[in-house]
C-alpha cells in the first residue's frame, strides 16, 4: 500500500485540532512544561487520533463499498484485517507513550493519565463501531475531545482544574451544537433551532476572548508596539472570507480567485501602513518619557 493510502486512512490534515486541543489542555493547567515533554504528549495523543480514524475506515468498510468506494479500503489498496490491527497498535502506541512521558518528566498523575487513556481509547473503538444511525453520535465524538483535554491535563498536572473542566465543556457545547446544526435539513424552522443552544456557551466565550485580545492590544498599541504581519494576515484573511462569498469561486478555499484577491487585500493593507508611517508622526510612549 502507498504511503498516500496511509495519510488517507489516517485523515492527517487534522491533526492540528489534536495538537490544539492537547495545547488548550495544557495551558488551561497553569502549569509549565518543557517543549519535549509536551512534544511527546502531543505524539502520544495524535496517535490516538490517526489509530481511531484506521478504526473508523475499518468498521465502516461496507458502508464505504456503497458511498465511499474510492476509500482505501474498498478501492483493494488495503485489507480490512491490516487496518483493524494498525488501528489497535497505534492506540496501543498512544497509551505507551503516555506511560513514556510521565515516566520520564515524573510531572503528572501516572495512574489517572492511563486510565485516562484508557477511557479515551475505549470510547474511540466505541465511537466508530456505533456511529453510524447512532443519534448520540456527536456527544460521542465531543467526549473524546474532551478526554484529549482531560488526559493532557492530569499528564502535566495530576488533576482536572476549573479551567480545563470549563474549557472542556465549552469544547463540548461547541462539538454537540455544530455537529447536530449540520444534521438539521433547514434551520428556518423552530424546532430545528436547538443545536444553537449548544453553541451559546461557545459564543459567548468568543466574545470574552476577543474582549480580552482587544483591551490587550490597546495596551500594546499604547507602547509603541504594533505587529504589523500579525495584522496584514489578517487582512489577507479577510479578503479570502470576501473572494469566498463571490459567485466565482464556487467555494474553493485554494482557487486562483481567492488567492489573487488574498493578496490584493494585503498589498492594500501593506499600503495603507506605510501611508500612515510617512504621514502620521510617531508619538513616544508615555512610559519612555
Amino acid at each position: 500500500m502507498s504511503w498516500s493510502a496511509y495519510l488517507r486512512l489516517g485523515r492527517v490534515s487534522n491533526l492540528p485540532t489534536v495538537w490544539t486541543n492537547v495545547l488548550a489542555g495544557v495551558a488551561l493547567t497553569g502549569v509549565y512544561v518543557a517543549p519535549g515533554p509536551l512534544a511527546v504528549l502531543a505524539v502520544a495523543l495524535s496517535l490516538f487520533y490517526i489509530g481511531g480514524m484506521y478504526l473508523n475506515d475499518a468498521f465502516d468498510r461496507e458502508i464505504d463499498a456503497r458511498e465511499r468506494p474510492e476509500r482505501p479500503i474498498p478501492a483493494g489498496l488495503v485489507r480490512a484485517t491490516t487496518v483493524f490491527a494498525t488501528g489497535y497498535g497505534l492506540l496501543a502506541a498512544g497509551l505507551a507513550a503516555l506511560a513514556a512521558e510521565i515516566a520520564w518528566t515524573r510531572q503528572g498523575g501516572y495512574s489517572l493519565t492511563i486510565v485516562s487513556g484508557i477511557c479515551l481509547a475505549g470510547l474511540i473503538i466505541f465511537y466508530d463501531a456505533r456511529h453510524k444511525a447512532n443519534p448520540w453520535s456527536p456527544l460521542l465524538m465531543g467526549l473524546c475531545r474532551v478526554l484529549v483535554y482531560a488526559t493532557a491535563a492530569f499528564a502535566v498536572a495530576g488533576r482536572l482544574g476549573a479551567a480545563v473542566v470549563v474549557g472542556a465543556l465549552v469544547l463540548l457545547s461547541y462539538l454537540i451544537g455544530l455537529t447536530y446544526a449540520a444534521k438539521q435539513e433547514s434551520l428556518a424552522e423552530v424546532r430545528n433551532l436547538w443545536p444553537l443552544l449548544f453553541l451559546a456557551a461557545p459564543f459567548v466565550a468568543s466574545l470574552i476572548l476577543t474582549g480580552i485580545h482587544a483591551y490587550l492590544g490597546v495596551h500594546v498599541v499604547e507602547r509603541g508596539v504594533i505587529f504589523v504581519d500579525l495584522s496584514l494576515a489578517q487582512i489577507a484573511a479577510f479578503g479570502a472570507t470576501i473572494a469566498l462569498l463571490m459567485p466565482w469561486s464556487n467555494g474553493d478555499p485554494h482557487g486562483t480567485y481567492v488567492y489573487w484577491i488574498s493578496l490584493l487585500f494585503t498589498f492594500i493593507g501593506a499600503a495603507v501602513w506605510a501611508a500612515l508611517l510617512i504621514c502620521v508622526p510617531l508619538r513616544r510612549p508615555a512610559w519612555e518619557e
